[in-house]
């Protein structure tokens, strides 16, 4: 399966902020935004003209970074939040909340999405009952999430919820059980992305 698998603190100083891209580590002082606060690379300090394309085409690598999602998947989600009925931008922040691995981080289950996604992978979470190996998986109203039986894993996110902030409300989590319910689809307003979805669509509305 194809991930990202570039330097995490890069991205977020290309991106002129903290994306919370490597969890605990975001909230210190080694945090690459908080220790050099301009772009990577040669010209990185240079000055750079802000076109119209530029800022659109940020915004778009700035929510392809913070949700962990690569190029091509993202496109995918564009279009699918397109053929739904609403609005494209709001449609598409949801389907990315959605997301198993964006999830366990919105409950505290994980430190960092790249966290979130390998435990995972590795079999440590069940929608329903059911094991889920799929990082990308869409959640649905109801939907219950609970860490698998006998998982080696429960330290690890236990640590993860001393991290947690507060949970959003179409959410409903439990940190002693390790469990998790899905209340209903969410909001724009409840979605505490660093994205202006607008200008996405208006990028690939060109």
């Amino acid at each position: 399966m194809a991930r990202d698998t570039g330097a995490q603190c890069k991205q977020c100083r290309r991106e002129g902020q903290k994306l919370f891209l490597k969890g605990e580590r975001c909230l210190t002082d080694k945090c690459g935004v908080e220790r050099r606060s301009y772009p990577p690379g040669e010209h990185g300090r240079g000055r750079q003209k802000q076109s119209e394309y530029r800022v659109q085409l940020r915004e778009k690598q700035k929510a392809r970074r913070y949700y962990g999602v690569l190029e091509k998947q993202f496109h995918g989600y564009y279009v699918k939040a397109s053929r739904q009925p609403g609005i494209t931008g709001e449609n598409l922040l949801a389907l990315l909340e959605c997301r198993l691995d964006n999830v366990l981080v919105r409950l505290g289950f994980g430190a960092s999405r790249r966290q979130a996604r390998q435990l995972v992978r590795h079999g440590h979470w069940t929608v329903n009952g059911r094991r889920v190996n799929i990082p990308s998986y869409q959640v649905k109203p109801g939907d219950v999430i609970a860490i698998a039986a006998g998982s080696p894993a429960t330290q690890v996110v236990r640590d993860a919820t001393e991290l947690t902030g507060q949970i959003p409300a179409w959410l409903q989590a439990d940190h002693e059980s390790l469990t998790a319910k899905v209340l209903r689809r969410p909001e724009r307003r409840e979605v505490a992305a660093p994205v202006q979805e607008q200008l996405i669509v208006e990028l690939y509305s060109k």
